[in-house]
C-alpha cells in the first residue's frame, strides 16, 4: 500500500478524538481559553447536554482579523513560542482546541477588542472555513458550539444520559471556578440556571468563600487554612478535619499553578497525610493548590492536561505531607462543627414528632452489675488518676463542682451517662464525648511518640530468608535499604533477582515476610515510598490502642473524667478517634435555648 499525507482535516478529526472527549471537553478548553484571556466574567449556555449547543461568553481581551483566521488553524497557539514549551504559564498551550471542534461540529466565534469599532467573527463549518467578517458584539469573545460530533457520529454511540453529561459540564466548570475565584462564572444547562458564580475578593477569604459555594456550607465550617512555602514549592488551601469525610473521592480538588488536575503522586501524598486519621475506605475533603516556577513542572504529558510531571516529586510530596500534617496538629483536639448541628436536627425532628403525654414515668435504668467488666478493663494509663473502683450504678460519680469550666475548651466534667459518654460543662454550652473513642486516640498517639523517639523495634529471623525479585524490584529495595532499616525491615541485596532479609518489624510479629516484601518492591518502583510497611505499622498500633483503652460500658470517677478532658485538650487529632469518627460533639448555649424554644 503506498504511503500518502493526510490531509489537514483529517489530522484534524484525529486530533479531536483525544482533545474532544465529550461535551465537557469542549466546556474546558473554551472556558480555559477565556480565563487565559483575562476575562473577569465568563457565561456559559448549553443545550442537549452539549451535544446541540455550547456557548462560551466573556469579557476578555479579545482577538484582532490575524489572530482569529490562526486562532482555527491546527498548532497556532497565542501564548506559547518554541522556546518556552518547558516554561508554560498559560492554561492553554497547543493550539489543538479550536481547530479540532472545528473539524467534528459547527464552530463560529466572534470577537471584538475593547479598542476596536467593532467586532469580527468567522465559522468553521466540519472542517471547512470560511472568511472573517464583520460582527455586533460587546468587547470580549462568544464561541458557540452546535451540532457536535456531527461530522463524527460513531462518537455519538459513546455519550452517556443528559443528565450525566450536564454534570460533567457542571464538575469541569466548578474546577476551574475555584482555581478562580476573582472570575464571576454562570452555567445555564437547558433551561434553568445550573450554576451562579460571582467573583470573590483575593485572598483566603475569598477562596474560602467561593469553595463553600461549590463544596457546601459544611466544608466552610470544618475547613483548616494551609498556606507554606519550601524549596520554591508553594502549598495553600483549605483542608477538611479528618471526622469530615465522604465514601468517595468527589470533593478532593488539587491544583497545580492554577490548573486543575488528577496526579497520582498528589493522591498518594493526601492519602499519606491522613494516614490512620481517616477510616479505610473514606476519604477527606480538600482543596489544595501547589505553586511552583512552571519551568520545574512538565503539563505537556496528555491532551487533556491533566496529568502533570515534576522535576522534584519528592519535595512536592513531602511538602503536601508536612503541610497537612501541621496543620491537622495545629488544630488540636477540635472536632467537626458539624457534630452538634447533627444533635440538633435529631432533636428537633423528634420534638416534632412527639405528641403531648398524658402521664409520664421514669424509664427504667439498665440492669448493671457492679463494675461491670472491670476485671478486663485495662486502666486509664499515662493520666493523673488511678483506676476507677468498682461503682454502684445507683451513685453518681463524683464529679468537679467548680467554676472550673470556663478555663478549659472542654470543660469540667458533670456526669457519665449509660457508662459510655462523659457529659462536660463548657462556660458556653456542653460537650459529649465518647470515652472510649477518644481514650483510643490518646493511647495511638502516645504510641507513635514512643515510636518515634526510639525507634521501630526490630526482631531478627531465626533464618534469614530470601525472597526472589525481578532485578528492577531488587536494585530498588537495595536503594531504599536504609530508609526501610528505620521502620524495622533489615534487608540487603543478594545477588541481582534477591533480597536477603535479616530483621522485621517487631510490631509485626509472625508475618509473611515473602509477601510483605514483593508488596513493598512493587510500591518502592512504582511510588518510590515506603508508605505500605507505615500503613501496616500504624494498623497493629490501632488495634493494639483499640483493645487497651478503656471500654464503654466502664463507670469513671470524677477526676478520671477530667483527667481524660485535659489530655484530650492536650494532644494533637483527639477530635477523631483512629476510624475517624468523632469523639466528641458541642453543644454551645445558644443552641440548647433554641432546643427549648428560649430563642
Amino acid at each position: 500500500m503506498a504511503v500518502r499525507q493526510l490531509t489537514a482535516e483529517t489530522i484534524n478529526r484525529i486530533a479531536a478524538g483525544e482533545v474532544v472527549e465529550r461535551p465537557a471537553s469542549v466546556v474546558k478548553e473554551l472556558v480555559e481559553n477565556a480565563i487565559d484571556a483575562g476575562a473577569r466574567e465568563i457565561e456559559i449556555v448549553t443545550a442537549g447536554s452539549g451535544l446541540s449547543l455550547i456557548r462560551v461568553t466573556d469579557d476578555g481581551s479579545g482577538m484582532d482579523a490575524g489572530d482569529l483566521v490562526l486562532a482555527v488553524e491546527a498548532h497556532a497557539p497565542s501564548n506559547l513560542r518554541d522556546e518556552a514549551l518547558f516554561n508554560i504559564t498559560t492554561l492553554g498551550f497547543r493550539g489543538e482546541a479550536l481547530p479540532s471542534i472545528g473539524s467534528i461540529a459547527h464552530l463560529e466565534i466572534r470577537t471584538r477588542q475593547s479598542a476596536a469599532g467593532h467586532g469580527i467573527g468567522i465559522v468553521v463549518d466540519r472542517g471547512r472555513k470560511e472568511d472573517v467578517r464583520p460582527a455586533a458584539l460587546n468587547p470580549g469573545t462568544i464561541v458557540e458550539v452546535r451540532d457536535l460530533f456531527s461530522a463524527t457520529p460513531a462518537r455519538l454511540k459513546f455519550m452517556k444520559s443528559e443528565r450525566a453529561e450536564n454534570l460533567a459540564i457542571s464538575e469541569m466548570v466548578k474546577r476551574l471556578a475555584m482555581a478562580n475565584p476573582e472570575i464571576g462564572f454562570s452555567l445555564t444547562t437547558g433551561e434553568r440556571m445550573g450554576l451562579r458564580l460571582p467573583a470573590c475578593a483575593s485572598g483566603p477569604e475569598g477562596l474560602l468563600a467561593r469553595l463553600g459555594r461549590i463544596m457546601g456550607r459544611e466544608f466552610m465550617a470544618d475547613a483548616l487554612a494551609l498556606d507554606g512555602t519550601r524549596e520554591g514549592v508553594r502549598l495553600h488551601g483549605f483542608v477538611g478535619l479528618p471526622t469530615l469525610n465522604r465514601p468517595d473521592a468527589g470533593l478532593q480538588f488539587l491544583f497545580v499553578n492554577g490548573r486543575p488536575v488528577r496526579d497520582r503522586l498528589l493522591l498518594g501524598a493526601l492519602r499519606g497525610a491522613y494516614g490512620d486519621l481517616v477510616p479505610k475506605g473514606r476519604h477527606p475533603l480538600v482543596a489544595l493548590f501547589v505553586e511552583l516556577d512552571a519551568r520545574h513542572v512538565d503539563v505537556n504529558v496528555h491532551p487533556a492536561k491533566v496529568e502533570v510531571r515534576f522535576r522534584d516529586a519528592g519535595a512536592v510530596r513531602s511538602l503536601l505531607v508536612g503541610g497537612i500534617r501541621e496543620v491537622l496538629e495545629r488544630a488540636g483536639h477540635r472536632s467537626s462543627a458539624e457534630g452538634g448541628a447533627r444533635m440538633l436536627d435529631v432533636l428537633a425532628r423528634r420534638n416534632e414528632m412527639s405528641a403531648p403525654q398524658q402521664s409520664w414515668s421514669p424509664p427504667s435504668r439498665p440492669s448493671y452489675s457492679a463494675g461491670f467488666a472491670e476485671s478486663v478493663q485495662a486502666p486509664l494509663a499515662g493520666l493523673a488518676v488511678e483506676p476507677s473502683a468498682p461503682v454502684a450504678h445507683d451513685e453518681m460519680p463524683p464529679v468537679a463542682n467548680g467554676a472550673e469550666a470556663a478555663d478549659h475548651p472542654l470543660g469540667a466534667a458533670r456526669a457519665q451517662l449509660h457508662g459510655t459518654y462523659i457529659v462536660a460543662e463548657t462556660n458556653d454550652g456542653i460537650v459529649i464525648v465518647d470515652q472510649h473513642a477518644a481514650h483510643e486516640r490518646l493511647v495511638l498517639e502516645r504510641m507513635k511518640a514512643m515510636l518515634a523517639n526510639g525507634g521501630v523495634k526490630r526482631q531478627g529471623l531465626l533464618i534469614p530468608e530470601i525472597v526472589d525479585l525481578d532485578t528492577d524490584e531488587a536494585a530498588a529495595l537495595a536503594e531504599a535499604a536504609d530508609q526501610l532499616g528505620e521502620l524495622g525491615l533489615a534487608l540487603e541485596q543478594f545477588g541481582t533477582n534477591a533480597v536477603l532479609v535479616r530483621e522485621t518489624p517487631a510490631l509485626l510479629g509472625q508475618c509473611d515476610v515473602a509477601a510483605l516484601v514483593k508488596d513493598l518492591a512493587r510500591e518502592v518502583l512504582t511510588e518510590g515510598t515506603t508508605g505500605l510497611l507505615e500503613a501496616r505499622l500504624d494498623a497493629i498500633l490501632g488495634t493494639i490502642s483499640c483493645h487497651g483503652s478503656v471500654r464503654a460500658g466502664r463507670r469513671l470517677t470524677g477526676p478520671e473524667m477530667n483527667a481524660l478532658l485535659r489530655e484530650m485538650e492536650a494532644t494533637p487529632r483527639a477530635g477523631q478517634c483512629n476510624h475517624g469518627r468523632p469523639t466528641y460533639v458541642s453543644l454551645s448555649r445558644a443552641d440548647i435555648e433554641r432546643l427549648f424554644g428560649r430563642r
